[in-house]
C-alpha cells in the first residue's frame, strides 16, 4: 500500500500562487507516476498534471500550461504543484494520486492510489 498526504492548500487571492505539496509513504518503490486532479464543487474530478517517477517526464492539462509546474523530489518522496497566476476558475479539491503504470497517466482509473485532498480557494 502507499499512502499520500497532500498540503499547502489554502486561500488565495486571484494573481497569488501556491504550492501544493503530495508526500508519499509505504510501498513508495510500487508506482511509477504521481498525478494530480481537482474537484470543483458540482463538477467531475479533472486531471491536472502528472509526472514520472523514474525520468521525470510531465504532462498539463491544458488550462494549467504555463502557470502550475509539478516536480518531484525523490529523496523526500514528495511531489509538487507549484500553482502561479491563480484564477477563481482554479478553486477545487485538489487530490493527488499514484499510478502503478509505466508512463504518463491522465485519466482516474489508470491510478491506483489517491491523497484525501486539499481546498484550494482563489477569491477574484
Amino acid at each position: 500500500q502507499v499512502q499520500l498526504v497532500e498540503s499547502g492548500g489554502g486561500l488565495v487571492r486571484a494573481g497569488g500562487s501556491l504550492r501544493l505539496s503530495c508526500a508519499a509513504s509505504g510501498r513508495t518503490f510500487s508506482y511509477y507516476a504521481i498525478g494530480w486532479f481537482r474537484q470543483a464543487p458540482g463538477k467531475e474530478r479533472e486531471f491536472v498534471a502528472a509526472i514520472t517517477w523514474s525520468a521525470g517526464s510531465t504532462h498539463y492539462e491544458d488550462s494549467v500550461k504555463c502557470r502550475f509546474t509539478i516536480s518531484r523530489d525523490k529523496a523526500k518522496n514528495t511531489v509538487y504543484l507549484q500553482m502561479n497566476s491563480l484564477k477563481p476558475e482554479d478553486t477545487a479539491v485538489y487530490y493527488c494520486a499514484a499510478s502503478r503504470r509505466v508512463g504518463v497517466r491522465t485519466t482516474q482509473r489508470e491510478y491506483d492510489y489517491w491523497g484525501q485532498g486539499t481546498q484550494v480557494t482563489v477569491s477574484s
